[in-house]
């Protein structure tokens, strides 16, 4: 059988040496990960904001009929048509009386804004009205024909234009 020799001047690496190579390839290794964790850099990036919205739609669903002297408030209500591509915020809708127009043939005599009371005009919504048409709600005022000491029959059949501003 052959066998192998090591000539003597021929060193075999010694457990030391063995430790040694291991011991600065763990730090080496060590090294990289640690620079890895303590990096730093920066970075740029932009955003961009709408640059328009169109106007919502308050939109009465409410019907209002029969208002007369002496008779109860009747409410005012509805919602919103909103043709943005997203939500939009509404803090308030305001119900005003945009003008009162008196019926044919009605007798002689003024029919105005006077002749009506508004109530809790101004009301809270405080949301974000989605997209599309009749959208969220709105609710809280009322009108009511106001019981005058004088004659009203020229109000009779008058109609109430309403108005209504959103916030």
């Amino acid at each position: 059988m052959a066998s192998i020799t090591t000539p003597k001047n021929e060193k075999k690496p010694n457990r030391k040496k063995k430790v040694a190579l291991l011991t600065t390839a763990v730090v080496l290794v060590g090294g990289a990960a640690f620079a890895y964790w303590t990096g730093t850099g920066s970075g740029t990036g932009t955003g961009s904001t709408a640059t328009a919205v169109t106007a919502l739609t308050a939109v009465q669903t409410s019907t209002v009929s029969n208002l007369a002297p002496g008779a109860t408030a009747q409410p005012l209500s509805g919602n919103f048509n909103n043709s943005n591509s997203g939500p939009v915020y509404v803090a308030t809708v305001t119900a005003s009386i945009a003008s009162v127009v008196k019926a044919a043939g009605a007798v002689a005599g003024t029919c105005d804004a006077t002749d009506y009371t508004l109530a809790n005009a101004t009301m809270t919504v405080g949301a974000q009205v989605p997209a599309g048409t009749a959208q969220g709600a709105w609710t809280g005022a009322t009108i009511q024909f106001n019981n005058k000491a004088t004659n009203q029959d020229q109000c009779k059949g008058a109609t109430v234009n309403l108005a209504y501003a959103i916030a």
